[in-house]
């Protein structure tokens, strides 16, 4: 493998800055039932024995070394500089704290509940969780402050809490009592006396215990549960996602087997994040990261919405990662700053060595606007990947090669098996490999369900080969069984792939749509638009610039799409933003939960009254 790396920095475009991963070795198996299998031909390094132990590693390397930074919130709510939490400090503190969990006589069937976002003291009760063995539940905020409580009750009725966590209790003091048991013992970053919440300090007095520690680590074995990671509920209620030792180690093997090392990081790298750690693909992907690295996790307290993104581009000045990986919503917000200030698009590209976005939710007017500014930025285009994965399987696909245009899955990283089963002319994608939970918790009828006869988790997510011809070129992705439709006529829609395509169609002024026609006659879209886009556009062209650009581009795009499964008749303009259980955490929208809650818009949009764009 000596010679690998110099051969993959020129098997690109000299346009493109080098990739550090490498190139794809795939075996590919055809069957007679038309399945097809797929899989990488790189041999997976040995594993940890757990997290526990690499964290224990990185600290006996690094131990001043910064793992996690966060800014300070200032009396008024201003943020200041950045607090750090050492390798070092992160040892000590999460043993200690859980000796306080083991003291107390918490076991395997005992569990930890997270109710707030990312911060030191969450880490820790993550780490110490783990020591200790008891399953921790790292819950979205959104269970706690946008809803009724109704997902978090069914969260709490599934897990049975012993313990909650929260910082900043008061904030949760609601959610906090809607779940609480008479033993249950409730934890803060600051004691509330009168909801009966301790401090973390309070907690932790005498709570030193080595040989407790150290006897509950020799016990974890790859199968021990380390965490249960709820799904968004977007296919209907959350389901408790088992997260073993086994699957968090093999995210760090997967990583050593295909990714480079990169020298900017030798004396640690920074990554940055604003998403929850509600979700694998911060929890344990990124902060899995960020340990085998011995790098520095930056919590970005900015968020990508209206009056929240500035103090992400303040991070950003700041903060310089090699890599970037975000949902789609960022990206929208990132193009739109940097093309607004300069210093921030060359602060960003700095040391920037590529980008990857989830699935296939990016525009592809922001693809070519970030590509345009990398080039103005240092000269060449920075290699853009998409990735792949699920709450059930981790990082699951990948694409280990710049990729031109948005859409392409990739090809399965090492130590993974994807299995295509064909639905028509497309294929469900099915995963099996260390990563892949081994089910749901306290739920086995959905953990029957999820599996297929071999063994195979079905994630009912739908590709095309990019290649027909060629499954080593990788797969396409082509939306979510779950959001496809049949129209009156009985034709069947696949959701993703037109909602993809229709976006492209009227970029530049559209930031997302639904698409609608279930059982009516033909398809229409409920859309919303870019406001700063669409005001440049009327400014330049006239009050009716917009109407007239939308009109114009779905004639084009109707010209083009074929059949009645692909051609959107009307539009209807939305007013409000998709808010609450309509949008994920994660920024993408939830198809069936718009619909649903925006019934009387699907019925003014086939009313055909004024505000109706047709085609």
């Amino acid at each position: 493998m000596a010679d690998d790396a110099t051969a993959f920095t020129t098997s690109y475009d000299n346009a493109y800055a080098a990739l550090p991963i490498r190139p794809p070795k795939v075996r590919v198996t055809r069957r007679d039932d038309g399945s097809i299998l797929i899989e990488q031909d790189y041999a997976m390094p040995p594993a940890w024995p757990s997290i526990p132990a690499l964290l224990a590693d990185r600290a006996a390397r690094h131990p001043e070394r910064a793992l996690l930074a966060r800014r300070r919130r200032e009396e008024g709510g201003s943020l200041g500089d950045w607090d750090m939490l050492s390798y070092g400090d992160a040892l000590a503190r999460s043993r200690r704290l859980a000796s306080a969990l083991l003291r107390r006589g918490m076991t395997p069937e005992d569990c930890i509940m997270v109710l707030s976002g990312p911060s030191a003291d969450h880490l820790l009760f993550n780490f110490a969780a783990q020591m200790a063995r008891v399953p921790y539940v790292p819950l979205s905020p959104n269970f706690s402050l946008l809803n009724d409580f109704g997902r978090l009750r069914h969260a709490a009725e599934l897990c049975r809490p012993t313990l909650i966590f929260a910082d900043e209790p008061g904030l949760y003091r609601d959610a906090i009592a809607a779940i609480r048991t008479a033993d249950m013992v409730v934890v803060g970053s600051s004691p509330d006396a009168a909801a009966g919440i301790l401090s973390l300090d309070d907690f932790l007095t005498d709570a030193e215990d080595t040989d407790l520690v150290d006897a509950s680590i020799a016990a974890i074995t790859p199968d021990t549960h380390a965490k249960t990671i709820f799904t968004s509920g977007s296919t209907g209620r959350p389901k408790a996602v088992i997260q073993t030792q086994r699957m968090l180690t093999a995210i760090i093997r997967q990583h050593d087997a295909l990714y480079y090392p990169d020298p900017g990081k030798a004396g640690g790298g920074a990554y940055l994040s604003w998403l929850t750690w509600s979700h694998v693909g911060s929890n344990n992907v990124l902060l899995g990261d960020t340990l085998n690295d011995g790098a520095t996790f930056y919590i970005d307290d900015g968020r990508p919405v209206p009056g929240q993104f500035d103090e992400t581009i303040r991070n950003l000045l700041e903060i310089h990662p090699t890599e970037y990986g975000s949902a789609p919503v960022f990206f929208a917000h990132l193009a739109a700053a940097m093309e607004a200030d300069s210093r921030l698009r060359d602060s960003f590209f700095s040391r920037l060595r590529y980008l990857s976005y989830a699935t296939a939710g990016l525009s592809q007017d922001v693809f070519d606007r970030i590509q345009r500014l990398a080039v103005a930025a240092t000269g060449k285009r920075i290699p853009i990947i998409s990735k792949y994965g699920t709450s059930e399987t981790q990082g699951t696909l990948l694409t280990s090669w710049p990729i031109e245009h948005i859409g392409p899955l990739g090809l399965p990283f090492p130590g993974v098996t994807i299995k295509l089963a064909p639905i028509g002319p497309r294929y469900e994608i099915r995963v099996r490999g260390d990563t892949v939970t081994p089910g749901y918790f306290r739920d086995a009828e959905a953990t029957a369900a999820a599996f297929d006869e071999e063994g195979f988790y079905c994630t009912g997510d739908t590709a095309v080969l990019t290649d027909p011809a060629d499954a080593a070129q990788g797969i396409s992705f082509d939306g979510r069984v779950s959001e496809n439709f049949k129209l009156g006529s009985g034709t069947w829609v696949s959701v993703g792939s037109l909602r993809i395509a229709l976006i492209k169609a009227l970029a530049p002024i559209v930031h997302d749509l639904v698409i609608t026609g279930e059982n009516r006659e033909e398809l229409g879209a409920l859309v919303w638009l870019r406001p700063a886009e669409a005001q440049m556009l009327v400014a330049r062209e006239g009050a009716d610039a917009v109407a007239e650009h939308l009109r114009a581009a779905l004639q084009a795009h109707n010209a083009a799409a074929g059949g009645a499964s692909r051609r959107v008749r009307r539009l209807l303009m939305l007013d409000t933003p998709p808010h609450g259980e309509e949008v994920a955490d994660k920024g993408y929208v939830n198809q069936r939960e718009v619909l649903r809650r925006r019934a009387d818009a699907v019925e003014r949009l086939y009313a055909g009254g004024a505000d109706v764009i047709g085609a």
